[in-house]
């Protein structure tokens, strides 16, 4: 690296100094230099005072172009050249150099390689600082895995702007049908998902997994309002089923459907009005308000029932009969949704 950048200052000086920089700062971290020295580094190579600030973990430091160490309280110029400690962070690292329409190459090549060195050893030493919120579906995922480790989950949702400090604050996480997971905070009046979700139980930030497996679950009792559905609605909070999402545990892929399953499934396939007439029986408070449901006329409600009744083997006109067939509607559902 050395001959490449004596090489290269014979014809270009600033791109030979440029090497030289970040032949300099490799030797640094390979001999794992500390805060300290990184700066005194960017202060030696760029001619003037190099100034390190990280509020969030608490470190102020300055070095003089001779190498002398000499900590100011002053803010810094706005015009000096200076560096992120974070992708896309507040400036953290700045060379001390007024005027100029922006930094010169050799001063751009010292702030790269010595604010990343920097971030490098903060981490190491002092635990990495919360960058500005992101929108990572990664991160998002961190948060919702059970099996991360609580101190992964709860960066990762620093990370995200989550408020971790407040043991008030609420989150719950939804489940779409056709999109990422998200993660939402608990107001009162939130604005509801679009198309088919599952929206999971209020939680602290350290119990959205929990959240998460609750809204996955709810996701499985939506429905899209198709022919062919059993009528759930769009968005169902899992905070609503109550003891019914305990089926969804019964509900397994590879399980045998219950003879009543089957049984709904046969009558389904014998008459296209069938499932939506019995929807509309096992969720209406009469059967006059069942007949309206699918704007049919009392009579023909009661003719459809009869040949409904007469293919599942049960009657559908009593409490008992109509539980079992609501029953029966949210297993085929939840087969359908697994």
């Amino acid at each position: 690296m050395k001959e490449l950048a004596g090489r290269l200052a014979a014809v270009d000086p600033d791109a030979g100094a440029a090497v030289a920089v970040i032949a300099y700062f490799d030797r640094l971290a390979e001999t794992r230099a500390g805060l300290e020295a990184l700066v005194r580094g960017a202060a030696v190579l760029a001619g003037c005072p190099a100034r390190l600030a990280d509020e969030e973990r608490g470190v102020r430091l300055r070095v003089e172009p001779d190498g002398r160490r000499t900590d100011a309280a002053g803010a810094p110029e706005p015009g000096w050249p200076c560096a992120p400690l974070v992708p896309g962070g507040p400036p953290g690292l700045w060379l001390e150099r007024a005027g100029g329409d922006g930094p010169s190459v050799v001063d751009a090549v010292i702030l790269e390689r010595a604010s990343a060195a920097v971030r490098s050893v903060l981490d190491r030493t002092r635990g990495r600082a919360p960058g500005p919120p992101v929108d990572d579906p990664a991160l998002v995922e961190t948060v919702l895995d059970a099996g991360a480790p609580p101190a992964a989950r709860l960066h990762a949702a620093r990370r995200l702007g989550l408020d971790t400090a407040d043991p008030a604050a609420r989150f719950r996480a939804v489940a779409a049908a056709d999109g990422p997971p998200r993660i939402v905070a608990d107001v009162p009046s939130p604005v509801p998902p679009a198309g088919r979700a599952g929206v999971g139980t209020s939680v602290p930030v350290v119990d959205l997994p929990r959240s998460w497996a609750a809204a996955r679950t709810a996701l499985r009792f939506t429905s899209d309002g198709g022919a062919q559905e059993s009528g759930g609605p769009p968005v169902v909070h899992a905070d609503e089923l109550g003891g019914v999402a305990l089926l969804a545990g019964l509900v397994v892929p590879g399980a045998e459907p219950a003879p009543d399953v089957r049984a709904v499934q046969a009558a389904a396939a014998d008459a296209p009005w069938m499932l939506r007439t019995l929807h509309a029986v096992a969720s209406t408070a009469s059967l006059r308000a069942a007949a309206a449901e699918v704007n049919v006329h009392h009579s023909t409600l009661q003719d459809r029932l009869t040949h409904a009744e007469h293919l599942l083997g049960w009657s559908v006109r009593t409490p008992q009969g109509r539980f079992r067939l609501q029953l029966a509607l949210t297993m085929r559902h939840l087969m359908a949704n697994q």
